[in-house]
Parts: structure tokens; C-alpha cells; sequence
């Protein structure tokens, strides 16, 4: 059995072949790989990608990143493709082809379908003279000296050099295309950064008759019954326009009875906070989760354009929402 220097050894050495066989690729980008990176930036349809093997898995992936920077692609397989599914594939698309050796029967089978479909090749393998290589649009030269690992013929490093000039790819299309992080955003909805972008106050806010609020003149102790009720450890207070006049805490309430107020004779006018801060319906959620943890304010009301009230914000339920 291998000793546990011996197997740490293995590990190490594996990933220095595979972090020299990437910086060795970054060193001999040329025009070809800006010629690859026009097309996808033009392209008016979408980009196919295909392999079969280990190039299939790397294939996948890079139309999953593709497609989460808002290029639409998606992966075919080339048998599949040979019975029928070229019909997915149109002439306004751009093909991605991985293959190392570039002589693969299943990839090049279809090529003449595509040829006749005037939809451009970007081929990406390790054989400029191979088939795939000879009939593409432009073809991307991942040859690496060896593959890591003691046998030196498992795929590792041209698997790893092929999935990181697909994330080269891609990120120089998301830069020459202006990507911004909304538009990361928009198709991340469900991710943190997403929800940062999109979420407004107004998407999560309590409105109608969850807002904790009490009319002018209302004693205390009815205006603890609200705020036990709604949960949200204050009330606003209205006037008879509801418009809200001022706020009511738990903050208000500990000194309300350090005062020895009655609260089944005082009104919560006497002892309401006002001015009181706000948010409007149209601030970013993550901007008034900071405000809020900022000034040490638990729950706001929400206002619109006019100062009317529409709804009520926690920082709890920012943060339960994962702004």
C-alpha cells in the first residue's frame, strides 16, 4: 500500500502538470482564439457545443458557462445529432467542437451537415492538421507535452486545458458583449448576487392589513395588542388620512414605562418617536438591509412618492430572503 507521502506526492504532482499545461496555453493564445471570440460575440442565434467522450463532459460545461453570461447555448451529442438532432442546429448558430485528436468518426460525421449549413466552426483540440482541425472556422491548438499522472495517458491535462480555454472563451465574449452584473443578475435570480440586483423593498414589503399601524389617539394598550399582533416589534401610527405621523417600539414602550406611563389611560401620541426613518417601495432590498443595520433599526415603514404609507420592512425578513 502507498504511504501517505508517497500519495500526497501523486496529488501534488498531478496538479503542477496540469497548472504548467494551462500557462502554457496562455502563452501561445493567438488571433485564433480573437477570430473564436468575434464569432461567438456575432453570433445571432446559439452556440452548440459537442465532443463526445471526455470531451463531451468538458463540452457541457462550457455550454453551461456560456449560457449563465446570457449566450444562449446548449450541448448536442454528435450521434444523437447524427439521427436527427441537426435539425436543432441553424445556420444563424455557432458550432463549438472539442476533440483532441480532432479525428473523431462521431464529431466528424457531422461536419459536412454543418458545412452545408454555412454554420462556422470554432474547433478546440490538440491536432492542427487533424479533419476537424482542417475544416473549421478557426481552430484552438490545446496540445499539451503529457498528460499528468504516472501513466501519462488518462486525459487530465488536455481535458483541463480544454475546459480552461472554454472559461477563456466565455469571459472574453462576456467582456466584449458589455455583460454587466445586471445582466448577471437577470439570469441568476436565484443566486445571492441576483437577489442583491433585483429584490426591491417593494418585492418582499408586508402590505394591506399586515402592516402593524394604529390610528392617532389610540390608547397603549391597544397599541401593544397590534404589535404583539403583527410580530414585528413596532406600529405606525396614522392620521385619520392615513398617513403615518410617527412610530411606535419596543424601544418606546421600555421607556414609556420608565416614565410610568398608564397604558390603559395614555395615548400613544405621548409617547411615539417622530420624525421616524423610512425606506421607499423602490429602494434596492440590500440597500435597506445596510440602513438598517447601520442606524440599529429592527423593522420601517415603506413609503411611495407621495409619503403614503404601503407597507411595512424587518430586517428579518431581508435577510430571510437572502439579500
Amino acid at each position: 500500500m502507498e504511504s501517505d507521502a508517497s500519495i500526497k506526492s501523486c496529488g501534488v504532482s498531478v496538479l503542477k502538470d496540469e497548472a504548467a499545461a494551462v500557462l502554457h496555453l496562455s502563452q501561445r493564445l493567438d488571433d485564433g482564439f480573437v477570430q473564436a471570440c468575434q464569432l461567438l460575440t456575432a453570433c445571432r442565434g446559439r452556440v452548440v457545443l459537442t465532443g463526445v467522450g471526455k470531451s463531451a463532459h468538458i463540452a457541457r460545461k462550457i455550454s453551461s458557462t456560456l449560457s449563465s453570461v446570457g449566450i444562449a447555448s446548449f450541448f448536442v451529442h454528435p450521434t444523437e445529432a447524427g439521427h436527427g438532432d441537426l435539425g436543432m442546429i441553424k445556420s444563424h448558430d455557432v458550432a463549438v467542437i472539442l476533440s483532441n485528436s480532432g479525428e473523431s468518426n462521431e464529431v466528424n460525421c457531422i461536419l459536412p451537415s454543418l458545412e452545408k449549413m454555412a454554420v462556422p466552426v470554432i474547433a478546440i483540440g490538440s491536432c492542427p492538421q487533424s479533419r476537424l482541425a482542417t475544416a473549421a472556422s478557426v481552430h484552438l491548438n490545446t496540445h499539451v507535452t503529457k498528460e499528468a499522472g504516472a501513466l501519462g495517458l488518462v486525459p487530465t491535462s488536455s481535458s483541463t486545458t480544454a475546459l480552461a480555454l472554454g472559461d477563456a472563451l466565455a469571459m472574453a465574449t462576456l467582456q466584449a458583449k458589455k455583460f454587466s452584473k445586471e445582466d448577471f443578475a437577470r439570469v441568476h435570480p436565484h443566486g445571492r448576487l441576483g437577489r442583491q440586483l433585483l429584490l426591491r423593498v417593494s418585492n418582499l414589503m408586508r402590505t394591506g392589513k399586515n402592516i402593524p399601524r394604529v390610528k392617532s389617539g389610540t390608547v397603549l394598550i391597544d397599541t401593544l395588542c397590534e404589535i404583539s399582533e403583527k410580530g414585528m416589534g413596532m406600529t405606525l401610527i396614522v392620521n385619520a388620512g392615513n398617513e403615518p405621523i410617527g412610530i411606535f417600539t419596543d424601544g418606546d414602550l421600555r421607556r414609556s414605562l420608565e416614565k410610568k406611563l398608564d397604558v390603559h389611560s395614555s395615548l400613544v401620541d405621548q409617547a411615539m418617536t417622530t420624525p421616524f426613518h423610512s425606506a421607499h417601495e423602490q429602494d434596492m432590498a440590500v440597500d435597506a438591509l445596510h440602513w438598517m443595520q447601520e442606524k440599529s433599526i429592527n423593522s420601517a415603514p415603506v413609503l411611495d412618492n407621495n409619503g403614503r404609507l404601503v407597507g411595512a420592512i424587518s430586517i428579518h425578513i431581508l435577510l430571510q430572503a437572502g439579500v
